[in-house]
């Protein structure tokens, strides 16, 4: 009988049996890199947003910032409105993006009016 292989087989077998059900990390590149990107991500729109002057138009927004995260669109009075939501900061540390991460953008007749929750609360109620 070859006794060498045989007690390597046997101390293979219980370390691998000792390993079952274990998760070994090394690091978590993935979420830091990710992190790091809506860091930048957010930090860039906060920047950009604050340039903003009124009367800038909703096609220049768009240029500058790209798609937002959300938007409304709705009509009252032969007034067209959008608001234009784009994440600003950090709330829910979750991955997923939320309406209180983002700032929003209001535009009247494709005119920005102003951005922030004090410019929502100006705005007539959607019907």
């Amino acid at each position: 009988m070859n006794y060498p292989k045989l007690a390597a087989l046997g101390i293979f077998t219980a370390v691998t049996l000792g390993l079952q059900g274990c998760v070994v990390a090394i690091g978590d590149h993935a979420s830091t890199s990710s992190d790091s990107s809506f860091v930048k991500k957010e930090k860039s729109n906060r920047k950009t947003i604050a340039a903003l002057s009124p009367g800038t138009s909703i096609l220049t927004v768009q240029q500058q910032l790209g798609t937002p995260e959300f938007s409304d669109l709705w009509t009252t009075d032969d007034a067209h409105y959008n608001v234009l939501y784009y994440r600003t900061q950090r709330v829910h540390a979750d991955g997923m993006t939320t309406r209180d991460e983002c700032t929003p953008l209001v535009f009247i007749n494709g005119v920005l009016k102003g951005t922030g929750e004090l410019a929502l609360q100006h705005l007539p109620q959607k019907n």
